[in-house]
């Protein structure tokens, strides 16, 4: 194959989502009432979501159909291209294969609106007129702004503090497209005031933004909550990646032995990784997929797996996840949006499983590699996306060690082309490694009071 780029047309556009809980060998266990520790029903989700992300949140279907309306709006950017990385090979002079899916061609410069396109087109047909949601580096709120839009619905965004002052374009971005967007924490919630009251100068968390967003959604009129990452329904939307990828590396003749995402709630890793894991399942293969995370919120390989609330107040149900607590503030480094203190609770269970991998990177490794794939391969990477490029690398060079040669598949999740702060941080020395300490981590953990697992 000497193709560089492998498309599709629009009719590939996958017809429906995977549901890979249908084949998990170990389904994940129940959200539980905070109140009680007895599993919740969907009716217990109902004030925040609508019923038909709800049926989905719980569903066991292995299939689940794209509305047309949806598939329609898709059609504007999918399907994406594969690409081959011949540029990147030949700068690690690995005999490796490197292929990545680029998301970066939707109109919100990421994978984001897979998902936000089919949330608003949900809620819309239950009558919704406002979305309330959070955003980290500002990929999902500009993804949901971009979606109400075309729903005619209203969009209200809390931003983390830190991105908000360090990411203006994203700001603008989501007001282009008739969002407003708040920094969180703010005076705006009792959430964000409870916060403020304890830390002037908080730089905020998503699971601060999450807890005024919910908040916010609750006391609206016609208004519901939404999340870009972590829940079932949110991954479910995301297997358009990986099913597009799936029939691009069969028309290219190869099959990745390793599926390499950046990781921060999961529908990154999930969009790309479901439908090959599908293949491990059915099929008895062994392609390995890693989930990339940074060395400051290392919840997958340093955290703990147990019940914990999705936010900072304590509004959401408890969920089975690795966590680093819900108290936990990330420090105020450009790892993205890769900075939730839990993980979504299928991933955390296929890890509990050791049906998936994971791997933490510190940052000044994630933009070393960023920059040696910009000058290869022409595109800027978001700063996510920089921390799978970092294992990405790491698995290049072990096949050169070995001498052997491994087809490499990675989420290149969006561009990086709003994110240049962060590059100049890098460039001029100002980026400074943080990993967390083991007494860091137990603070934050001592202070969780919810069931074990």
């Amino acid at each position: 194959m000497s193709e560089k780029k492998i498309l599709l047309t629009e009719s590939e556009i996958p017809e429906k989502w995977y549901n890979i809980m249908a084949d998990m060998p170990n389904k994940p266990l129940p959200p539980l009432n905070p109140a009680t520790n007895e599993p919740i029903g969907p009716d217990a989700l109902a004030p925040i979501f609508p019923m038909g992300l709800i049926e989905q949140e719980v569903s066991t279907e292995k299939w689940i159909e794209i509305p047309d309306q949806v598939r329609d709006i898709y059609k504007i950017w999918r399907p994406s291209p594969l690409i081959r990385a011949y540029g990147f090979e030949k700068a690690l002079d690995t005999p490796a294969k490197i292929y990545y899916k680029y998301e970066g061609v939707s109109p919100a410069g990421s994978h984001k609106p897979n998902t936000a396109i089919a949330q608003a087109y949900y809620n819309k047909q239950e009558g919704v007129k406002k979305i309330v949601t959070e955003t980290g580096a500002g990929q999902w709120g500009s993804a949901l702004s971009l979606a109400c839009s075309m729903f005619d619905m209203e969009c209200e965004v809390f931003m983390v503090k830190l991105s908000f002052n360090h990411k203006p374009y994203r700001k603008s971005m989501m007001n282009v497209w008739g969002g407003t967007v708040h920094a969180s924490p703010s005076e705006l919630t009792e959430a964000g005031r409870t916060i403020l009251a304890k830390d002037p100068n908080s730089p905020g968390s998503l699971g601060i933004a999450i807890s005024e967003a919910i908040e916010r959604a609750v006391h609206t009129e016609n208004a519901k909550y939404s999340l870009g990452s972590v829940l079932n329904h949110v991954l479910l939307h995301q297997t358009v990646i990986g099913q597009e990828a799936l029939l691009q590396m069969e028309k290219a003749g190869d099959m990745p032995d390793i599926i390499i995402a950046p990781f921060g709630g999961g529908s990154n890793f999930a969009g790309l990784a479901f439908p090959f894991l599908k293949l491990n399942f059915e099929e008895g293969r062994k392609i390995r997929a890693i989930a990339s995370e940074p060395a400051s919120c290392p919840k997958l390989t340093r955290g703990v797996f147990r019940y914990d609330f999705g936010d900072t107040i304590g509004m959401t149900p408890l969920l089975p996840m690795y966590t680093l607590g819900h108290n936990f503030v990330p420090a105020p480094i450009h790892a993205g949006g890769l900075r939730y203190h839990g993980a979504g609770v299928i991933v955390s269970q296929l890890l509990k499983d050791k049906l998936i991998e994971a791997r933490s990177h510190h940052q000044l490794e994630c933009f070393e590699a960023g920059v040696l794939f910009a000058k290869t391969e022409g595109i800027i990477p978001a700063p996510e996306a920089n921390n799978g490029l970092a294992t990405v690398v790491q698995e290049a060079k072990k096949c050169k060690e070995e001498g052997i040669s491994k087809t490499i598949l990675f989420n290149l999740s969006g561009h990086g082309n709003l994110d240049m702060s962060a590059y100049d941080a890098y460039f001029s020395g100002n980026l400074e490694e943080h990993e967390l300490t083991t007494a860091e981590i137990e603070s934050s953990l001592a202070e969780l009071n919810t069931p074990t697992i």
